[in-house]
């Protein structure tokens, strides 16, 4: 079983370039956990486009959207019209990704993959990565130079753009990391009115 799940952006990368971010890791299957697993501007990473490149590269291909993208079809994941990752993550759908993140960690070095180039902005970090950490799974975020930041390591640095104290006299540094999550996610979750999700999940 492999030691870690990793994620990546495919931001606007040439496609050689992504499948080096990969190589360059030991990559060998990304699941895409986008909810549309389509690029309007970079093509190369349409769902047909991006399996052919994988594959010819020796990288297994698994979408993944329909259980852990960003994009709930369940009304009970909404507040009004945005999701509440929450909610989304409790749901037995979720679960069932979640199981087979885990299962795919058997038999690959898995990157779950989306569209945002830094992991902060996407929801493959305050959805996802949070429930694999949460059970027991380190994660790695691959960066757009190749760089890996562990997500503990992602989760301070979120902390510090909200400007969010080290601690205070009612809560304790945890509970300040729960908070970074919650605005997060409030920032960045899709709402529906929008018909466009702030994050591209």
């Amino acid at each position: 079983m492999s030691a870690a799940v990793y994620t990546i952006g495919h931001s606007n990368h040439e496609i050689e370039l992504f499948i080096g971010l990969l190589q360059a890791h030991a990559i060998t299957a990304v699941g895409d956990v986008r909810s549309s697993p389509y690029s309007r501007y970079n093509p190369q990473f349409n769902r047909e486009n991006l399996e052919k490149s994988l594959r010819q590269a020796g990288i297994a291909y698994r979408f993944l959207g329909q259980e852990l993208g960003a994009r709930s079809d369940d009304p009970s994941c909404y507040e009004g019209t945005k999701v509440q990752y929450v909610r989304l993550a409790q749901t037995a759908v979720f679960q069932r990704g979640i199981k087979r993140v885990l299962t795919g960690m058997e038999q690959f070095r898995l990157a779950l993959m989306c569209a945002e180039k830094d992991p902060l902005d996407c929801h493959r970090f305050v959805l996802v990565s949070r429930q694999l950490v949460k059970d027991g799974i380190a994660v790695q975020h691959i960066l757009p130079d190749g760089a890996v930041e562990s997500h503990a390591e992602a989760l301070e640095r979120l902390s510090r753009q909200l400007d969010l104290p080290e601690e205070d006299l009612f809560r304790s540094h945890q509970e300040i990391l729960e908070d970074a999550y919650t605005l997060q996610a409030e920032r960045i979750a899709y709402d529906r009115a929008a018909d466009s999700p702030g994050s591209a999940g």
